[in-house]
């Protein structure tokens, strides 16, 4: 039986608010590190991609994140002017910049994703063996689904340029 638009739309609007509670509560439970109180839901991306690929360049950095190139150089700067973010050039190539946290940043974005990760651990835990199972396969899914939303690469609305998020618009899911 096919599944009519009106009942995909229901399925994306509940997968949608599922999502963002599931990033408020998580946040609430983690607390995060005062230095990133005042960043935008995009910087925190950035930062986060950072934490777990130091030395990543802009341009790598902006293809993972789905955003302009432009949008992340920004974001880089807003960054690196706070001091939370710093740039080197590539040894190989003096024209790319490569990003890493500050010490002290990255011993405290560790240790808020380690809260971040016991939080949400402790969470699956609590479902049913048939229950986890499905997460796993949720979250394959949910890769795909991202795969192929990416791949539309047109936007319903304004605010993206070519499926990526132009500077000052704010991804889907992420709070300011």
């Amino acid at each position: 039986m096919p599944v009519h638009q009106a009942e995909r739309n229901l399925v994306a609007d509940q997968l949608l608010t599922a999502m963002a509670s599931l990033r408020r509560v998580s946040r609430r439970r983690a607390r995060r590190p005062s230095e990133l109180f005042s960043l935008t839901g995009s910087q925190l991306e950035l930062v986060r991609l950072v934490r777990r690929q130091p030395g990543v360049s802009v341009a790598d950095a902006a293809s993972e994140l789905r955003l302009a190139p432009n949008t992340v150089s920004t974001l880089v700067r807003q960054l690196a002017d706070s001091g939370l973010l710093s740039r080197s050039v590539d040894v190989s190539d003096k024209r790319v910049a490569r990003l890493d946290l500050s010490t002290d940043i990255r011993r405290k974005v560790d240790a808020w994703r380690d809260r971040r990760l016991e939080a949400l651990a402790s969470a699956i835990g609590q479902l049913s063996a048939r229950e986890e199972r499905c997460l796993v396969e949720a979250t394959k899914v949910l890769a795909r689904l991202t795969e192929h939303l990416d791949a539309q690469g047109q936007p319903v609305r304004g605010g993206t340029v070519s499926g990526r998020e132009t500077a000052g618009s704010q991804p889907v899911g992420t709070t300011r």
